[in-house]
């Protein structure tokens, strides 16, 4: 008898030429292939007569192979083998392409079941197969391969779904399966399969409600699961104590006259979460999300002034160094008349910011000045959690684009040396769709910006066709001649075979030689050095670049406000979140300002997908559509193969959400440790990996 530990090779039939293959696929253990699901199923309930077949509806047949022989195209280039079946009402001739091996499987006189459809073609009107098996039993009414609803799996080479039903209905009957976790009321609530049964009936259902309930089942397990440990995470951060920073009222008016455009509404509401939050005695932690240029970095200011008059520092990280140097000159400019000390550290430079004055220091001074609190806001990238850096009394901790950072990152940030722990704003201009937010970021408390400031002119979107693009190259040399910068993005650095799609490095060369060659052109993509990157951003931003080419590492934050023009080439190739980002590189300056969609896909899905971009009133609409095309990998900046499947297609199911999320308080609620659920305590435990693995 095997078990769900069971390792793989102890199956029978599983040599090393299959363990290889299955290892390739990652199952290593009987539990693996079981939770291997099947993604789609194969409808050959229909069983017809041989004198009922209507040209391509699909069914299966049953019969007497009467002839059968191989023999190769006179081209040679492939096999065929031609097969004679009979039922008791006619005959019809079977064709299979290139599987000479058929005539040592199938010998005249064997009984077999074949599932495909009547065609007519050349070869003239025959049953083209796509599935058989021999009939050892008339009057069984189990048949594997070509009866009712037959599941398809993902394969790999040498490991076919045909091979993979075989396996895992072996194991299906062999395996002892262990007591179902999930309580048996929420069996009842929501009519969901035991375990046992479940399994069968996602593998081998015999109608499709029945394939769906099994699946309703996993799906829910997944959410339920990791709704319990995102729970448990919450109760465990309350136990902490956060420092408790009262609002100068003051310092905020002051502030607030300081500024040249009043706050929107969204804005203010983003501000009394925050402060509410300070003032708890528990550490915030609080995620802000809005579009591009809706104010963020406003009340992520408010939070650290308010941190610092209550005389605490402020740790400000944000993912590139050209976003750093950004957000440091623009705190210098706010907190001008402030009596406040800002400090900047990156890989090679440090400065510090005192009543707007900026000036360069070195990294050993700066060290200290930062552990003796001589600095009050200090901003950087991933160099603000070096051995090096001590805080001498932190109390917030700001974050551009958290999800863009490895949670070791953040609780190095997070780290104290007292039983406090300071509080947490990350913000992101990737808003997270509803599901995420109830579930990967449960954790944390949310507020939005949705809100754009007033005056903020929209931004002209267009997808353009081929024959447009002279039209638009010519549009471009007036609006640079007029002044303005444009920004042209491409999916790759280099030319790929693979792929057809342009590179940054060739689209350059192109511009420059043969298109714009009178005007000033760079280029830009992550692999090159620092200090490159900085010093093209920097000649942009003081206009003496007109046109830069770049890959996504434009993405996030950068502010050029004379920019009125972005063209992204192989715009198929993003998701709609990353198209937005882009879109909102321009239109931060007094121009109106458009983003031009190029594609070489025309198909009608990817022209559906872009024009979502076109009608989305923001981009909160966009990442709920995002998340319905592409997944949650969009948002959680992972590759997708990285996160279990079933769970990737529970995400994105609000309603199942919602109700594993209602089933796991009620249960920490009344049972925070468990202890009247052992199954799912022990279940817990052995699933913390899905957390690790998307947070």
């Amino acid at each position: 008898m095997l078990d769900f530990q069971t390792p793989i090779e102890l199956v029978k039939g599983v040599g090393n030429n299959y363990l290889k293959k299955f290892k390739k696929i990652g199952v290593e253990k009987v539990k693996d292939l079981l939770f291997y699901f099947p993604f789609r199923y194969e409808d050959f309930s229909v069983v017809k007569k041989i004198n009922q077949l209507i040209l391509n509806e699909v069914v299966t047949i049953e019969g007497k192979i009467l002839k059968i022989k191989t023999f190769r195209t006179w081209r040679k280039k492939f096999f065929i083998t031609e097969a004679i079946i009979q039922d008791e009402t006619a005959p019809i001739k079977i064709i299979w392409f290139n599987q000479p091996f058929l005539t040592k499987n199938i010998k005249v006189g064997d009984f077999i079941s074949v599932a495909g459809k009547l065609v007519e073609d050349k070869n003239g009107t025959y049953f083209s197969p796509s599935h058989y098996e021999k009939i050892i039993d008339f009057y069984s009414e189990e048949r594997r391969e070509t009866s009712g609803l037959i599941p398809v799996y993902s394969e790999t080479e040498g490991l076919t779904s045909r091979a993979l039903r075989f396996f895992i209905k072996k194991c299906l009957k062999q395996t002892r399966i262990p007591n179902d976790w999930l309580p048996s009321y929420i069996h009842q609530k929501y009519h969901l399969p035991e375990l046992k049964t479940a399994l069968k009936q996602i593998h081998f259902p015999k109608n499709l409600s029945e394939a769906e309930r099994a699946r309703k089942r996993f799906l829910f397990e997944d959410l339920f699961i990791l709704e319990l440990i995102i729970l448990k995470q919450k109760l465990q951060f309350k136990k902490y104590k956060g420092f408790l920073i009262k609002t100068n009222l003051e310092s905020l008016k002051k502030f607030s006259a300081s500024l040249n455009f009043q706050l929107t509404d969204d804005q203010k509401k983003a501000v009394l979460d925050v402060l509410k939050d300070l003032q708890k005695g528990k550490p915030m932690n609080r995620l802000l999300q809005g579009d591009v240029g809706s104010g963020k970095t406003i009340v992520a200011a408010i939070a650290a002034l308010i941190t610092v008059e209550n005389n605490y520092q402020v740790a400000f990280m944000a993912p590139t160094e050209i976003l750093t140097e950004q957000h440091f000159q623009t705190f210098s400019r706010l907190f001008k008349d402030f009596d406040i000390n800002i400090g900047l550290l990156t890989g090679n430079k440090t400065k510090i910011s005192w009543n707007g004055l900026i000036s360069e220091n070195k990294r050993k001074i700066f060290i200290k000045d930062c552990q003796q609190q001589k600095l009050n806001i200090i901003i950087g990238t991933h160099s603000l959690i070096q051995k090096d850096i001590k805080f001498n009394n932190l109390g917030l901790v700001i974050i551009d684009e958290q999800h863009r950072f490895g949670v070791e990152q953040r609780k190095e940030l997070l780290k104290s040396k007292t039983d406090f722990i300071p509080h947490l704003l990350s913000m992101t201009a990737t808003p997270i769709p509803r599901t995420l937010a109830l579930t990967l970021w449960g954790d944390l408390d949310i507020s939005s910006i949705k809100e754009l400031p007033k005056n903020r002119k929209p931004i002209i979107t267009k997808i353009i066709s081929l024959n447009q693009r002279k039209k638009i190259y010519q549009f471009i040399k007036e609006q640079i001649q007029q002044g303005r910068q444009i920004f042209v993005i491409c999916p790759l650095i280099n030319d790929s075979e693979k792929l057809e799609v342009k590179s940054v490095l060739q689209e350059y060369e192109r511009l420059k030689n043969q298109i714009f060659p009178e005007f000033k052109i760079a280029y830009l993509h992550g692999k090159m050095k620092n200090q490159e990157k900085e010093e093209i951003m920097q000649k942009f931003l003081k206009n003496e670049i007109n046109i830069l080419v770049s890959t996504s590492v434009v993405e996030v934050g950068i502010d050029i406000p004379n920019a009125s023009i972005i063209l992204i080439e192989g715009a198929e190739r993003f998701g709609l979140a990353q198209l937005y980002q882009f879109r909102g590189r321009v239109g931060r300056g007094p121009y109106q300002s458009y983003c031009f969609l190029f594609t070489e896909n025309n198909s009608q899905n990817t022209l559906k997908r872009l024009k979502a971009l076109l009608i989305a009133k923001n981009s909160f609409e966009l990442a709920e559509k995002d998340l319905e095309i592409r997944g949650p990998g969009e948002f959680l900046g992972i590759n997708q193969s990285g996160m279990p499947d079933n769970l990737m297609m529970a995400l994105k199911n609000l309603s199942l959400v919602q109700i594993a999320k209602n089933e796991a308080e009620l249960i920490i609620q009344n049972d925070p440790e468990l202890k009247n659920y052992p199954l799912i305590k022990k279940t817990l435990e052995q699933k913390k990996e899905i957390l690790e693995l998307i947070h």
